[in-house]
Parts: C-alpha cells; sequence; structure tokens
C-alpha cells in the first residue's frame, strides 16, 4: 500500500507539474501567436478571394517537408498537402493542395476555394466515406525568421468528390499542436502526442483524443495502465482491431537554463478499447516488447500503412551532439512491424530478376571466369557507398550510405551497368532523409521530399520514388531530385532588409550612415523600404506583427526611425514573395 501510494502521490506530481508548464507556455505564447495571427488572416483574405475550384496540369511540387501525402480511397492518386521549405534564411509555409496521378505519372494543381491556413506538421487521414475525405489536424505557422510558432488545434475535412474544404467546430479537442500523430480507426479520429512550442519554452504531450465521425464529437481518453512518456514525431498505427500501436518519438526536457536534452524513444505501447470496443469510454495502457530486429534509434522517421497487417518506417536522422555542433546521421532504410507477430524485421531488397541481370552474370562470368565463384563467396560486411550531387551554385553534396555487402555489390554492378546499357539505367534507391511523405496505394510505398543536412546547409528534396512491398525487388524513381532547385541563403548573402539590421547594430557607425543617407537625398534614397500603395493595406494590418520583429532582430538601443524603417522593408519583402 505504502509504495503504490508513494506511485500515485509522484504520479499527481507529475501531472501538476506539466499542468504548470502547459499554463508558462500558454501565457507566452498568448502574445506571439497574436502576432502571427494577423498574417494567418491576411493569408485567408488573399484565399477568400477564390470562389471557384481551378485543377491545372504542372511540374512536381517545389522542394519541401513536413507535408502530408496522403493515397486517394477510389482513385489511383495521392494528394499532397502543406509543408515547409528553409532557405537558410527564411522560413516558407504552404497551403497548396497537389494530386499524383499514379497510372500517368504527372501532377496537377488544385486551387480550392477557403482552404485550411499555411501550416507543416499537421496530421491527415484519408476515410472512404461519400467518394473519400481528406481530415486535417493541427500543424503550424511560423515567422519568415523561424523564431515564432502559431500552433493549430482546427479540424478541416476536404471532399473529394466535390472538391470543398469544410472546418469543423467542435468543442473539446486538443490544444494547438504539431508534431502529433493521428490515424483513422472505426469511424474515429484518434490523436496522440505532439508539442508546442514558444520562443522560450516548449511542452510535449501524451494525451490521447478522439473524434466521432459520425456525431462530430470529440472525446479526450483517460486510459488505464503506464502509457508512453510525452513525444512526438513518432510511430502510430491502428490495428483490425480497433487498438493504437505508438513507437518511438522525440521528446526533450530542460536540464538548466538554456540548456536542453534531446531523447530518441524506442519504447513501444499498445492503447486498447476494454471489452474489444465494446466500452469505448474505456482504455489501457500496455508495454509491448516486440521481437525481431528494432530499428536503431532515430527521429524524423516516416510511417504509413502496408499491406499484410504490418505498418513501416522509412528514414530519419540520429544527431550526434559535440561540444558546439550537432552532426547528424541520415538513413534510407526501411523497417517493418508484423502487428499480428508483434515483430520486427529490416526490409531487404531481393533485386529484380529480369534479362539484364541475367546479361550482367553473363558479363561477369565472361571477366572472372572460374574466379566468379570465389568472389561470390567474400564476407558480407558493410560496405559503404559513396555518392556526390552537385548543386546549381556548385557546392558538392556527399551522400554516405552503410549498406549490406550484396547490397554494395549490386550497387557497385548496377552503376557499371548503367554506363554499358545505357536507357536501361542502373539500381536507384532515395538518398537517406528525414521528413519524407509517405503513401500505400495497392501495395506500393511511394516517398516524397524530405530533407537531409550537409555540414551547416539543409537541402529539401522534392523527388519522389516507389516500391513494391509485396516484392521488395527495387526501387522506381518516378521524379528526380533537381540539384537546380536547391537554394540555400548563407547569413553573409544578406539582402537589403539585413544590411538594414546590421547597420542598426553597429551603434554609432549606424548613427553616421543614417546621417548621410538623409544628406543625400533623404527618404528618396530609400525607395525599396517604404511601403508602396499596393502593399498598404497588408501594411496597415501587420504593421505592429513586423515593428515587434525588427526590433527583436536589432536590439533595444536601436533607433526607433531605424526599427520602422526595416520593419516596412521586411513586410513589403514578404508581401511580394507571398502573393
Amino acid at each position: 500500500m505504502g509504495k503504490k501510494g508513494k506511485r500515485e502521490k509522484k504520479g499527481k506530481g507529475a501531472e501538476k507539474t506539466a499542468a504548470k508548464m502547459e499554463r508558462k507556455v500558454s501565457r507566452r505564447a498568448k502574445k506571439e501567436e497574436e502576432d502571427l495571427e494577423a498574417l494567418i488572416a491576411e493569408f485567408q483574405s488573399l484565399d477568400a478571394k477564390k470562389t471557384q475550384v481551378i485543377e491545372t496540369s504542372c511540374p512536381p511540387p517545389s522542394p519541401r517537408l513536413n507535408s502530408s501525402l496522403s493515397a486517394h480511397p477510389e482513385k489511383d492518386e495521392l494528394i499532397l498537402f502543406g509543408g515547409e521549405y528553409f532557405n537558410g534564411q527564411k522560413t516558407y509555409l504552404y497551403n497548396e493542395l497537389y494530386v499524383y496521378n499514379i497510372r500517368k505519372n504527372s501532377w496537377s494543381k488544385v486551387e480550392i476555394p477557403n482552404p485550411p491556413p499555411r501550416r507543416c506538421a499537421h496530421q491527415a487521414a484519408v476515410v472512404p466515406t461519400a467518394g473519400g475525405q481528406l481530415w486535417v489536424f493541427g500543424g503550424e505557422f511560423a515567422s519568415p525568421n523561424g523564431e515564432q510558432f502559431y500552433h493549430y488545434k482546427d479540424l478541416w475535412v476536404l471532399h473529394l468528390a466535390t472538391k470543398t474544404w469544410e472546418q469543423i467546430k467542435a468543442s473539446g479537442g486538443p490544444s494547438g499542436r504539431s508534431g502529433h500523430r493521428m490515424v483513422a480507426c472505426k469511424r474515429q479520429l484518434i490523436i496522440f502526442g505532439g508539442f508546442h512550442e514558444s520562443a522560450r519554452d516548449y511542452i510535449y504531450y501524451n494525451d490521447v483524443y478522439t473524434f466521432n465521425l459520425d456525431s462530430f464529437t470529440w472525446s479526450k481518453l483517460a486510459p488505464s495502465g503506464i502509457g508512453p512518456a510525452p513525444r512526438s514525431g513518432c510511430q502510430m498505427a491502428a490495428t483490425p482491431e480497433g487498438s493504437v500501436i505508438i513507437y518511438g518519438g522525440y521528446s526533450k526536457q530542460r536540464i538548466k537554463k538554456d540548456v536542453d536534452k534531446g531523447t530518441l524513444h524506442t519504447d513501444m505501447f499498445l492503447l486498447k478499447a476494454e471489452g474489444a470496443g465494446k466500452e469505448e469510454d474505456k482504455w489501457v495502457w500496455s508495454r509491448l516488447n516486440p521481437s525481431g530486429v528494432k530499428p536503431t534509434p532515430r527521429s524524423g522517421f516516416s510511417v504509413a500503412t502496408g499491406p499484410n497487417n504490418r505498418s513501416l518506417l522509412f528514414g530519419g536522422v540520429h544527431d550526434e551532439e559535440e561540444e558546439e555542433t550537432i552532426e547528424g546521421d541520415f538513413f534510407n532504410d526501411i523497417y517493418f512491424y508484423d502487428i499480428g507477430k508483434n515483430r520486427w524485421f529490416p526490409g531487404q531488397l531481393k533485386g529484380p530478376k529480369s534479362e539484364k541481370k541475367k546479361r550482367r552474370r553473363g558479363r561477369q562470368a565472361e571477366a572472372e571466369g572460374a574466379g566468379d565463384e570465389v568472389k561470390k563467396q567474400r564476407p558480407q560486411g558493410p560496405v559503404e557507398i559513396v555518392k556526390e550531387v552537385v548543386a546549381e551554385d556548385g557546392t558538392v553534396m556527399t551522400i554516405k550510405q552503410v549498406i549490406s555487402g550484396p547490397a554494395a555489390e549490386k550497387e557497385r554492378s548496377e552503376s557499371e551497368e548503367e554506363e554499358e546499357d545505357g536507357a536501361l539505367g542502373q539500381q536507384v534507391e532515395p538518398c537517406p532523409r528525414s521528413n519524407a511523405m509517405l503513401a500505400v496505394k495497392h501495395g506500393v510505398l511511394y516517398v516524397y521530399g524530405g530533407m537531409f543536412e550537409v555540414g551547416d546547409r539543409q537541402f529539401t528534396l522534392s523527388d519522389l520514388y516507389s516500391i513494391d512491398l509485396h516484392k521488395m525487388e527495387e526501387w522506381k524513381v518516378l521524379v528526380e531530385m533537381d540539384p537546380k532547385a536547391q537554394e540555400w541563403l548563407e547569413e553573409s548573402e544578406s539582402d537589403d532588409e539585413d544590411d538594414d539590421v546590421e547597420g542598426a547594430e553597429g551603434g554609432e557607425e549606424e548613427e553616421s550612415s543614417e546621417e548621410e543617407s538623409e544628406g543625400e537625398g533623404g527618404e528618396e534614397q530609400h525607395p525599396a523600404v517604404e511601403p508602396e500603395e499596393k502593399h498598404m493595406d497588408y501594411l496597415s494590418r501587420t504593421e505592429q506583427y513586423w515593428i515587434r520583429l525588427a526590433r527583436s532582430n536589432m536590439g533595444p538601443d536601436a533607433k526607433e526611425k531605424n526599427v520602422v524603417k526595416v520593419a516596412h522593408a521586411m513586410a513589403k519583402t514578404f508581401y511580394e514573395d507571398s502573393v
């Protein structure tokens, strides 16, 4: 009784601490969110000008990550929504809707009136109701400098048959968050975890909510048992029986002022409705101890539900924290979790069974003769494969992969065959990445976009790959990565507004340069920083946000006149990029 009482007391104490932190984060985030709400409202006013559905053929979408990619329940199509892109200086958020036609290998952009606001790190789930519905919950919006965040708690549904967006307003739902997970299961949406972040604080969640797709009502579950610790970016899968499986994820906690410690979770849990789903209000957590080969620790992995009662995990990154830097090891492997057998196993490519392979064996036999059999018996240890891609600006991206011996042999032999067979092409595979988008249709896995890092530079991808999960023979490249689409602006490559910021921080130097500018013709010398008539209405509605942002960059000692000037320049640049 004594130990149980201590555990219960400790549990209540942890709940009080979490509640206190949530109130603290909420207070500090309120002001930031009020600022960003003005920007979001402006974008929505622009979207409101759309009055009809316009669908046009288009090139593949621009590079992005943290979008959602969903398989249409009735058509051979994939639906891409939202996402983000960072070019080293500025963060872009999207609410564009793209449709990929699997049979034609073509993209189209669908503009629908009154869509959800721009966002990333949201969740989407498809149900087959009324010709198909795409449900979207949560996510985040970021300021252009990526330092302020607005976390959504709205729920939307895209009616695929009529191509109409609808916002579902129901009380009692989850708080604003991103990085959560959501699945559709037995006429309900189930949401778990995620995080909320402000400029100085953050909080991770492990709560569970359900949304009834018949009554359109939210319910917060209170499961018994010991469940997962708070986290975001985990794997969440629904079982045929209506239970939910949680694996992995990421969280961090503050160990002292301005010092955070991240945790890569590798545990696994089952959330089950007692009474085989008959008692909907009674759920229980239990710990799972799967057999097989589990994925190596990582964050930023992507998940999907595959055939044969299996869920799968692709890619991700494992960050190695050193004294002042963080180096990430990125992955492009697949792990399957067999729900029925409670077993993990890595996905292994079997290789294509084609005439091409036979010809390769024939050439090897001629070239190597009897020694061919000896080489086939070489040790099957890991081999490092190095690939290089050159971006438009000349930056060389070196991608290193450590793969098994047979796979490495195939990589080299296919590369040699590319030179000899030309149009037949070589064996391809997605480069290692995190935060990619996955979807499965007819047993085929599709992988789109994501990102990887080389030193301090981030590369955001727009390629598309597929692999038949039934055969597991080879990856197929549907859209190649375009090096010309890679843009990265270093801090030294500042634009006009950044020059103004640096000058304002220069103290006395800033004053002299200001006087010189005024002496040479005053305000006429700065047409770029004066608000023009075409964006005056936008500026009047968002000016205070931009002034706060400029002041935070320039410091408390900056002159108010300079702060306003920089704010106007930032607003104009952002407005023109948006429209």
